[in-house]
């Protein structure tokens, strides 16, 4: 049987590693805004920029798979986040496809906004030339500058992608569902039903619950590597100023949801009189 105390020094490095990320995910979306906002921007320096996120992410989903072999349920439903977060995780973290969809997103509000622009100044042939370069690549043949200038050999490549990461979400769940299953299966519920005192400590429990957080560690891992797969090959998509977009949309994203569910709790806490909420509400 394990430790409580170590129990809570495993939870405790958890969340530390947790808090650093979301630090360093602040930090990051200072440098992307900063780099994006020069007026003649470096596609060099945003590559570098780029690359140290995706270093970032490989560092953290490291750290995390150290720290979920024995005690992957924590990261099912965190305490260390919202009641809101924890209602969209899928895997200990956010849908590989959601990335996609984000993209699909931004594409979508650039390109309406600019068609408004264009259209509330009346400028027809400012328009037009606007779609013959989105047609074109921005006239580089690559993607322009924004993710409203996709191009149709890279939207073909990111439907792509998102078939693929649909696929393999799919995959992944029905895998959890399975061992979700096995807790109504022999040794657990057995032992349930023939036990006289509730919850009473079994050897044979322990190893068949210690087997399942080492099984679910194995379906953590390989959701951050898809998560990770996913997101190196999008910025491989979309040209250099596209990809830091992308980026600081998805940083501003995570962090945002975070500080609604937050912001959720503590009207949730005021309207029942106080009392005592999840982390995001004690902060």
């Amino acid at each position: 049987m394990e430790n409580p105390s170590s129990s809570s020094n495993i939870e405790n490095l958890q969340r530390n590693c947790y808090n650093e990320w979301m630090s360093l995910q602040a930090k990051r979306m200072t440098e992307l805004k900063q780099a994006l906002s020069n007026g003649e921007k470096d596609d060099d320096e945003l590559r570098d920029m780029i690359q140290t996120v995706i270093g970032d992410f490989k560092d953290y989903a490291r750290k995390r798979s150290e720290h979920s072999r024995r005690y992957s349920s924590n990261y099912i439903a965190p305490t260390w986040n919202t009641c809101l977060e924890n209602a969209l995780l899928w895997m200990g973290g956010c849908r590989p496809s959601s990335f996609i969809r984000l993209v699909y997103a931004m594409c979508g509000s650039q390109t309406e906004l600019r068609f408004t622009n264009f259209l509330g100044n009346n400028n027809i042939d400012g328009l037009r030339v606007a779609m013959d370069e989105t047609r074109d690549g921005g006239g580089s043949g690559g993607g322009g500058e924004s993710m409203g200038d996709l191009t149709a050999e890279q939207l073909f490549k990111i439907n792509e992608l998102h078939m693929i990461a649909v696929k393999e979400e799919n995959r992944l769940t029905k895998q959890s569902a399975s061992l979700q299953e096995d807790s109504a299966d022999m040794p657990i519920a057995v032992a349930a039903f023939y036990k006289e005192v509730i919850g009473e400590a079994d050897v044979e429990v322990e190893r068949a619950l210690d087997k399942h957080e080492e099984d679910m560690a194995g379906l953590l891992a390989e959701a951050d590597k898809l998560r990770l797969t996913t997101l190196t090959k999008i910025v491989e998509i979309l040209t250099p100023v596209q990809a830091a977009d992308f980026l600081l949309a998805g940083k501003k994203l995570h962090l945002s949801i975070h500080e609604w569910g937050k912001l959720r709790e503590r009207r949730r806490l005021e309207g029942c009189g106080g009392g005592s909420g999840g982390e995001g509400a004690r902060e």
